[in-house]
């Protein structure tokens, strides 16, 4: 039946038109934007995913900051420690050497006064960003540093930081300390600390020097005509002691560097394997989009066209009125 007063026709293609124009517009919003879910709206399971996954991978992203820190202060440390110690052991060869009859001791004690100076600069130079976990100067590098090592979300959601702890110090009084030189009481630098010489019953409180600020007059490693064997063999034993303690050290931060330097690569990983699902779930399929696109403006001008064909059958059928 055809109507004066209602076109029928003309409203189906005026509705087809209308869902044209509407599911264009979000082809080419997805298109533009580069999202196929861009808001709660278009799903909200997947938008509310996404959501929290980004928030996740900004936190990961501060981790792999925190990551690159610790990296630099535990390599300081480390290279700091390692080099200690590969200057110790040339100390205790040259106390060897120094047990030999005919040599002259002045010119040893010379070498190892170059030493001790040697090792006074690395332990004040190894410093990053502010913290030198190899001297000891006030009571704030006391305690236990702990390096961010990772961020996680657990089945409740809840999210948890984990750290990479280190003490610094080590245990005050005894052979097992960490500090290399302690310049404000002493007694927790390995290089100024007695606990050595006690250690193996010598005689004298020998250290490597004294810390500069320590108050303590203990007995310095060092040469002399006067030098006796037994006070030599005391020295070795020291020096030998002392050697054994920055090699677990050194080993002990040359782990945790190992750990955190794995950690990084780990937070780089999980934050590319992150924004790959994310992209998956949220992000336009460009091809697949612009073929839409494309069948979607062909489809206006159809339905344009449908629509300027049945307006001009009822004009025709106007004119006969």
């Amino acid at each position: 039946m055809v109507s004066k007063n209602t076109n029928v026709s003309a409203y189906v293609a005026l509705g087809a038109l209308r869902d044209t124009d509407a599911s264009l517009y979000k082809s080419e919003a997805r298109v533009s934007s580069g999202y196929k879910v861009a808001t709660a709206t278009d799903d909200a399971a997947y938008w509310s995913i996404a959501t929290t996954m980004r928030s996740d991978n900004r936190s990961l992203k501060a981790v792999e900051d925190a990551l690159s820190m610790a990296a630099g202060v535990l390599d300081t440390a480390f290279q700091g420690m390692s080099a200690s110690t590969d200057i110790m052991s040339n100390m205790k060869a040259r106390l060897v050497m120094a047990r030999e009859s005919g040599v002259d001791r002045d010119k040893i004690n010379t070498e190892l006064t170059a030493m001790k100076e040697q090792l006074r600069s690395i332990a004040e130079s190894s410093t990053f960003s502010g913290e030198n976990w190899l001297q000891k100067t006030s009571d704030n590098d006391l305690g236990t540093r702990s390096l961010v090592s990772s961020f996680q979300r657990d089945d409740s959601g809840y999210v948890q930081v984990d750290t990479i702890d280190y003490d610094i110090d080590g245990q005050s009084g005894t052979t097992s300390l960490n500090y290399l030189v302690d310049d404000k009481d002493g007694d927790d630098g390995i290089l100024t600390s007695n606990s050595y010489a006690t250690a193996i019953g010598a005689s004298k409180n020998w250290v490597v020097f004294n810390g500069t600020a320590a108050g303590t007059g203990y007995d310095e490693i060092s040469l002399s005509t006067t030098t006796t064997t037994q006070e030599l063999d005391d020295m070795i034993k020291v020096v030998d002691a002392m050697n054994e303690r920055m090699t677990v050290v050194a080993s002990d931060l040359g782990a945790k560097a190992n750990r955190v330097e794995t950690q990084h690569e780990f937070a780089l990983d999980l934050q590319n394997a992150i924004k790959t699902g994310v992209g998956n779930m949220v992000d336009t399929n460009l091809d697949e989009e612009s073929s839409r696109l494309r069948a979607l403006q062909a489809q206006q001008q159809l339905g344009t066209t449908a629509l300027s064909i049945v307006n001009t059958q009822i004009q025709s059928l106007l004119q006969l009125m």
